[in-house]
């Protein structure tokens, strides 16, 4: 909805109000005219409810007046006697029209002194679960939002099973566009598994002043933009179309700023012709080819802390159908990435042991392995005896890589060069660069567009340049071999921005392996995020600081008992 459909919808919205009570209004010795005058009329019925004027606030708040709302409206009838179970059920399934017939139909009395304390139990509960829900909403979208690591792309940096705490203020609160959703979750509804949110009626964009800009390698939770997924890592042909808000949260590092131009070249960023010096905690990692004397076992992946490897076995075209080769590669080996029948082996991510290679004659391609190392781990493994070499791997030109035109023959190590779009900034456009800013144009800026031959036409008019409505991102993965960022979908535009984490309470190895396998990462627990040197863990001050509250609340206790 438009600004103007907006205000349209705000006006018949204050009419259908003051049609509904202003009687009431009067029989609460107020003037019939305070039910016509927006925001003024919701703050005298505050005072007619005996609630705070600060409850008008939260009737403003996407999200939060889905809650807000109804409350009001029980609270409007209960202040004129009607207190049945009968009647708050009646206001509540007919959306508050139920005061219609409270103010037309029956003769009321203003109960003027009205106990606020809920007659019930029951009542006590779900007042204070509501108000709960408020609170932790507010916090959740314009504070701080727990978010989890769910991938390997920042590696080194976060890790994951790494529960971080999300910051809302550093770059400004986006407010929800999405505006009629289930409070405390995002696109799924826990245990039913359906979507969470209606798509209309939408807000427009709109965020609240931060107290810092996203600054070149800051790490970044942002909406992914080309979620069509229904749900997250559940694998389903079914795509949908999310609003903003409610795309798939990504976490990526922030390489490139509005005005930039990147540049990849062997895999490592250069941004306006430099080299980009990442700060001491990243460590970017990338594949490395090993080629060993003998075959590469899990004993040299614990001396190393190998995590991620991919490796060649060969299988005898007469093993390939035995029972015994399926049941291990399709069992043991979950992380199967491709086979190939006609030249019998298999790709796979993990080593097979040796005495299952010997078993099921199953042997390592040449004794070569990729490993996904750091330039540390691999400096320290050139040095192994066992190793031979030790060859970064580059990758080629892929159809892939953004922005997915035979036009540029990239890859996701060779890249570019590529302007970062900036507010308010014109760039000259033609059919060769059209494809760097086809998606702004029409999926992020609301554009039309079409090509005749060699002209560019946006909404209708011939277009040579193009100036940008907003600023735009260039997220990575540490993690640069293994990671979907930017190189593959492009640009992350600045109102799909969420946050900027700035804190891991909790840290679980082996989150994706069922909780019989987890272990708590204790050197994590409790450790920023940003900053330089090894991660500090300060839970044992959080510890500490727990048991002087006790102590000092049961010494209080104990201080009252004896007064």
């Amino acid at each position: 909805m438009t600004i103007s459909q907006w205000f349209i919808f705000f006006l018949i919205l204050q009419v259908i109000h003051f049609a509904g009570t202003w009687k009431l209004y009067v029989k609460a010795g107020r003037k019939a005219w305070e039910a016509a005058v927006p925001v003024y009329n919701a703050v005298v019925l505050m005072k007619i409810i005996n609630r705070p004027w600060w409850w008008v606030i939260l009737l403003f708040i996407p999200i939060i007046n889905l809650i807000m709302i109804p409350v009001v409206w029980v609270e409007t009838i209960r202040s004129f006697g009607r207190n049945t179970t009968t009647d708050t059920v009646l206001v509540l399934v007919t959306l508050g029209f139920y005061i219609y017939y409270v103010n037309y139909m029956l003769d009321v009395n203003y109960i003027e002194d009205r106990d606020l304390k809920p007659r019930t139990a029951t009542g006590e509960w779900v007042s204070s679960i509501l108000f709960a829900i408020v609170a932790a909403t507010l916090v959740h979208t314009y504070f701080i939002q727990p978010y989890v690591i769910p991938t390997s792309s920042l590696e080194k940096t976060l890790l994951v099973g790494d529960f971080l705490f999300v910051s809302k203020f550093h770059y400004g609160a986006r407010t929800p566009m999405t505006t009629i959703a289930a409070p405390m979750v995002h696109d799924t509804l826990p245990v039913v598994k359906t979507k969470s949110y209606l798509k209309k009626p939408q807000l427009p964009y709109f965020r609240l002043p931060g107290f810092q800009n996203i600054k070149r390698n800051d790490i970044v939770v942002f909406s992914w933009p080309v979620d069509t997924v229904e749900q997250f890592f559940v694998k389903t042909d079914r795509k949908i179309r999310k609003p903003i808000d409610k795309k798939s949260n990504y976490v990526k590092r922030c390489v490139g700023i509005p005005g930039d131009t990147l540049r990849i070249i062997n895999g490592y960023v250069h941004i306006n012709g430099k080299k980009t010096v990442l700060p001491d905690r990243a460590k970017p990692q990338f594949f490395y080819t090993v080629t060993t004397k003998n075959p590469v076992d899990r004993q040299l992946a614990a001396k190393y802390n190998l995590k991620e490897f991919r490796a060649v076995y060969g299988v005898p075209a007469n093993y390939w159908d035995d029972p015994k080769v399926q049941n291990y590669l399709n069992g043991k080996m979950r992380l199967l990435h491709e086979v190939s029948r006609d030249s019998a082996t298999v790709n796979a991510a993990g080593f097979i042991s040796r005495d299952a290679m010997n078993r099921l004659k199953i042997s390592q391609v040449n004794n070569k392995i990729n490993i996904n190392l750091t330039e540390e781990q691999a400096e320290k493994l050139r040095k192994d005896s066992n190793v031979i070499s030790v060859e970064k791997f580059n990758y080629s030109p892929d159809k892939d890589v953004f922005p997915h035109s035979p036009l540029y023959n990239w890859s996701i190590d060779n890249f570019g060069p590529i302007y970062i779009p900036e507010e308010s900034k014109t760039i000259n456009l033609n059919v060769k660069n059209l494809p760097l800013y086809k998606r702004i144009i029409t999926e992020y800026e609301g554009n039309t567009l079409q090509v005749k031959g060699n002209q560019v036409i946006i909404n209708g008019q011939v277009a040579n340049t193009y100036t940008f409505k907003q600023n735009y991102y260039w997220m990575m993965g540490d993690n640069r071999h293994n990671s979907e960022d930017a190189r593959i979908w492009g640009y992350v535009p600045e109102d799909h921005i969420v946050g900027k984490p700035v804190f891991i309470w909790m840290s679980i190895d082996g989150i994706n392996d069922g909780i019989k396998n987890w272990k708590v990462r204790w050197d994590r627990v409790f450790t920023t995020v940003g900053g330089s040197g090894e991660p500090v863990s300060y839970f044992k001050y959080f510890l500490i600081l727990i048991a002087i509250w006790i102590g000092y609340s049961q010494f209080k206790k104990y201080k009252k008992k004896k007064a």
